[in-house]
């Protein structure tokens, strides 16, 4: 059965496709699954719609890393940290950096 939650987002994402935190909010639902193509997907389109959110690249890259694209994971890892350096957040450059060494 499908997940309500997973249901809602695809069903509002359908009247409103460019809300960056509905992508980001689906994409953390299929994380929660451990269903990374999908998880991958929905990031990649938000990141797409808003190239400044630096969270979504974050997740992105930890989709990538279990989904075992390790490099295409670094390049996300590469962007994430000039976007959050831009941004200023420094958690997100911290997360990014932890994940890119692990590789």
């Amino acid at each position: 059965m499908a997940d309500p939650k997973i249901e809602q987002f695809k069903k509002v994402l359908k009247i409103d496709p460019n809300d960056e935190t509905l992508w980001f909010g689906l994409g953390k639902a299929y994380m929660g699954e451990e269903n990374w193509p999908e998880a991958i997907s929905a990031l990649e389109n938000c990141v797409q719609v808003k190239p400044t959110y630096s969270a979504a690249f974050y997740a992105l890259a930890q989709s990538l890393q279990n989904n075992h694209e390790i490099e295409k994971c670094r390049e996300v890892c590469a962007k994430g940290v000039e976007i959050a350096k831009t941004n200023g957040d420094l958690l997100v450059i911290k997360n990014l950096e932890e994940l890119k060494a692990s590789l």
